[in-house]
């Protein structure tokens, strides 16, 4: 097990960043993943209407004659023929290609929701991926051991490098072991990071439309904080957050871990109650560094629902879904997992058309 005094140093390095027959009652057709293991059959062919991709948010800085458009973000979107009136806004705290594939190549949330008819968004945020055209100067430093530290911290397995027993990966792929160690941005989890970050979601909303989140690691903080800020946004699924927002004298005090959580007035903090909230945790926490995390989560539903809001905290091995990791939208099981997310869009009538 991972030993709890790591916890600053690795979440620091860390960046905290199947045959599938999908349920009638999530609203998904049965339909087999692509590209990955050989006696996966092909599903039929995805139907978009359209693609395309803009940048959202930012600064122009200097004098006229002599400025730099930066600190934007940036959107891929593809556009299904006969799309839901809900699209899925996508957002890492890794890389893009997260959503893209599972870890042995097969599909992703990306074409797995594309199929199934929801718009899919996928959103680089200021400063990193597309949208590293930043109006302050910043430099990228390797770190040696951050292979490692991705390990564990993404709970494939132990510090000591020994895969947990039922982790849904495939671990005697080489190929899946290299993809995952390159699916990395580098990141800035400051607060001016983070508040940089949320602005340009909220403009990138603008052009969207009524649309629900669905984000990864610190993603989530960013998430519920650009719900404060845009009435386009009509749900979060935050797989994994370490990070939340309270209203102010309410909650943890003091800081609640490398990535803080924001403290906001209770009325922004009420826009939130406003929205469906799922925050989902996979397996193998107990006695990592995210442990202390699940805790944090329930405080935050807790407080949303005192609130009059409508939050909710699953933990999937609490409904017999083992093995996932700290990205259980990449696992080999993630049609499953992506079963759960369709019931909650279902059980919200986020699902219509």
């Amino acid at each position: 097990m991972l030993i709890r005094g790591f916890t600053d140093r690795v979440r620091g390095a860390v960046g905290l960043g199947l045959t599938l027959s999908l349920s009638a009652a999530a609203g998904l057709p049965s339909a087999v993943a692509a590209e990955g293991r050989a006696d996966e059959p092909r599903p039929a062919p995805m139907v978009i209407e359209r693609q395309g991709s803009f940048a959202a948010g930012g600064k122009v800085v200097g004098e006229p004659g002599n400025t730099l458009h930066c600190d934007h973000g940036v959107v891929d979107y593809q556009i299904p023929v006969n799309a839901r009136k809900h699209g899925l806004f996508l957002w890492h705290s890794s890389g893009a290609q997260v959503w893209k594939q599972r870890w042995d190549g097969g599909e992703g949330y990306q074409s797995i929701f594309l199929r199934n008819d929801y718009s899919i968004y996928i959103w680089d945020g200021p400063r990193v991926g597309r949208a590293n055209w930043g109006c302050e100067e910043y430099t990228f430093k390797p770190r040696m051991g951050v292979d490692r530290l991705n390990f564990f911290g993404w709970r494939l397995g132990t510090e000591d490098g020994e895969w947990f027993p039922n982790v849904q990966f495939p671990r005697d792929d080489p190929a899946a072991r290299e993809q995952a160690a390159r699916s990395r941005y580098d990141e800035f989890d400051t607060r001016e990071n983070v508040d940089l970050q949320v602005a340009a979601a909220a403009k990138a909303m603008d052009k969207v439309g009524p649309a629900v989140l669905v984000t990864s690691s610190a993603g989530g903080l960013r998430a519920l904080l650009t719900a404060t800020q845009s009435d386009n946004v009509k749900a979060v699924v935050a797989y994994e957050t370490p990070a939340y927002v309270f209203p102010e004298g309410e909650g943890p005090e003091g800081p609640t871990g490398p990535i803080d959580s924001h403290r906001v007035p209770l009325s922004d903090f009420m826009k939130l109650t406003r929205i469906p909230i799922q925050i989902v945790w996979g397996d193998n926490v107990e006695g990592t560094f995210w442990e202390p995390d699940i805790k944090l989560a329930r405080q935050f539903v807790d407080i949303v629902n005192a609130h009059g809001g409508q939050a909710e905290l699953l933990l999937l091995p609490s409904i017999g879904i083992r093995g996932n990791t700290h990205l259980p939208f990449a696992d080999m099981n993630n049609v499953e997992i992506a079963d759960q997310l369709s019931l909650f869009l279902k059980k919200h009538k986020l699902d219509l058309r």
